[in-house]
C-alpha cells in the first residue's frame, strides 16, 4: 500500500504536469493505452480477454466500478488543472470518510456515535479546505469533491469484488477510462510536442498500472481498515511534489484541514463498522 501510494503521487505529479498542455481526455487516453500496452502479456496469460470480461462475476458491480474509476481520474487531472497537488490530494484524503457515512444506508453497517464524531471532525477539515483564504477556483473544489466521491466508491467496490483477479480489476478500469477519452480526446487534441512529452505519457502509464496493481493486491491481501490509513503517506508526497517540482507552498488552512481529515479517518478506521443482524438486532 505505501509502495501504491508512492507510485500515484508519481502519477499525480506527471499528469498535473501533462494536463497543462494536453487536453485531459487526451492524457487519460495514452496514458490508458500506454498501460494497457504494459499489461499485456499479463493479459494474454490469463485467457482470452473477451471470454473473461463475459465472465467476471458481480458484472453491474464490476462496471460501476469502472465508471467510478473513471470519473475519478478525470475529476482529478481536471482538479490540478484548477488547483495545487497537495491541496487536491487532501480532499482525497476524505474517501475513507465518505465510505463510512454512506456505509449504514449502502453496506448495512451500524455506525456508532463516537465515528459520527470522527466522521463530522473530518467534514470540518473539508469545509476548512473549501475556506476562499486558499484561494481555490470554484471548478477545481468541484471537480475535487466528485472525484473524491467516485473514489469512496472505488474502496467499497473493490473490497466487494476481491475474488475477482487483480489484473482483471485492472483492466475493466483502465480499459473504461481508454474508452471515455478516446470518445473525448478528438475534441481536445493536441499534437505531442516532443519525444519528451511522449515518454512522460508512457511512463504516466506505466505508473499509474503499477499504482492500482499494488493497492489492488494490498486490498486482496488484508482489512481495508488495515491498510486504508496508509493511504495518508500521499499527502507527503504531494506536498513534497507540489513544492519541488511546481513551486507550491501549502496554506496554513491546507495544512489545518488535512490535519482534520487524517486525525478523524484514522479514528474512523481503528474500529471497523459492524453489520447490522438480518432481524435488526
Amino acid at each position: 500500500m505505501l509502495m501504491g501510494m508512492a507510485a500515484f503521487a508519481a502519477n499525480d505529479a506527471i499528469g498535473k504536469w501533462l494536463v497543462a498542455d494536453y487536453g485531459v481526455a487526451q492524457v487519460i487516453l495514452l496514458r490508458s493505452l500506454a498501460a494497457l500496452v504494459m499489461m499485456a502479456p499479463f493479459l494474454m496469460r490469463g485467457g482470452q480477454v473477451m471470454a473473461r470480461i463475459r465472465s467476471a462475476p458481480r458484472p453491474r458491480l464490476q462496471a460501476l466500478r469502472a465508471v467510478c474509476a473513471t470519473a475519478e481520474v478525470f475529476c482529478f487531472y481536471l482538479a490540478v488543472f484548477y488547483m495545487p497537488l497537495a491541496d487536491v490530494m487532501a480532499f482525497w484524503m476524505a474517501a475513507p470518510i465518505y465510505v463510512v457515512a454512506i456505509s449504514p444506508f449502502l453496506l448495512g453497517e451500524r455506525v456508532g456515535a463516537r465515528t459520527w464524531g470522527a466522521v463530522a471532525v473530518g467534514f470540518a477539515g473539508v469545509l476548512i479546505l473549501l475556506a476562499p483564504s486558499l484561494q481555490i477556483s470554484g471548478p477545481g473544489v468541484v471537480f475535487a469533491l466528485l472525484g473524491t466521491m467516485a473514489f469512496a466508491g472505488i474502496m467499497v467496490l473493490g473490497r466487494s469484488l476481491r475474488e475477482t483477479p487483480d489484473r482483471d480489476l485492472v483492466l475493466f478500469q483502465l480499459g473504461a477510462a481508454a474508452i471515455a477519452g478516446l470518445v473525448l480526446a478528438p475534441f481536445d487534441w493536441t499534437p505531442v510536442r516532443s519525444g519528451g512529452d511522449l515518454a512522460l505519457l508512457f511512463l504516466l502509464g506505466v505508473v499509474a498500472t503499477l499504482a492500482h496493481m499494488l493497492v489492488t493486491r494490498a486490498l486482496k491481501r488484508a482489512d481495508a481498515s488495515v491498510v486504508a490509513p496508509l493511504q495518508y503517506s500521499l499527502l507527503v508526497w504531494g506536498v513534497l511534489f507540489g513544492f519541488t517540482v511546481f513551486g507550491d507552498v501549502p496554506a496554513p488552512g491546507m495544512a489545518l484541514g488535512a490535519a482534520l481529515i487524517v486525525g478523524s479517518g484514522l479514528i474512523v478506521l481503528r474500529r471497523p463498522p459492524r453489520k447490522i443482524a438480518a432481524d435488526g438486532a
